[in-house]
């Protein structure tokens, strides 16, 4: 079992700010992919970033260029950089672990991130 913990949401104005990280509570090793998800009201959960363990990242076509997730090497967490807000990034942002190899799949709680002036 794994559990992950998000911090670093809150409210922006447009343009502004913030980084999300997710810690996960044991050393995390093996093939996996490890991912910031958002869902807003009335929406579906939708991916925004991943990364998989040999480093490679994904984006979501709506965060390219202004969002960057990151892994530091040995370390058990995962943060996610995101500038240049725009009120359609509201959402609650959920930080996702998923072993390939064996299916295992955890989710963090969630973080409100709030864009709005």
């Amino acid at each position: 079992q794994v559990q992950l913990v998000e911090s670093g949401g809150g409210k922006v104005q447009p343009g502004e700010s913030l980084k999300l990280s997710c810690a996960a509570s044991r050393n995390i090793f093996g093939i996996y992919i490890m991912g910031w998800y958002r869902q807003a009201p009335g929406k579906q959960r939708e991916v925004v970033a991943q990364i998989v363990n040999d480093g490679s990242t994904n984006y979501a076509d709506s965060v390219k260029g202004r969002f960057t997730i990151s892994k530091e090497s040995g370390k058990n967490m995962v943060d996610l950089e995101m500038n240049s807000l725009k009120p359609e990034d509201t959402a609650v942002y959920y930080c996702n672990l998923d072993f390939v190899t064996d299916g295992a799949d955890y989710w963090g709680q969630g973080t409100q991130v709030t864009v709005s002036s």
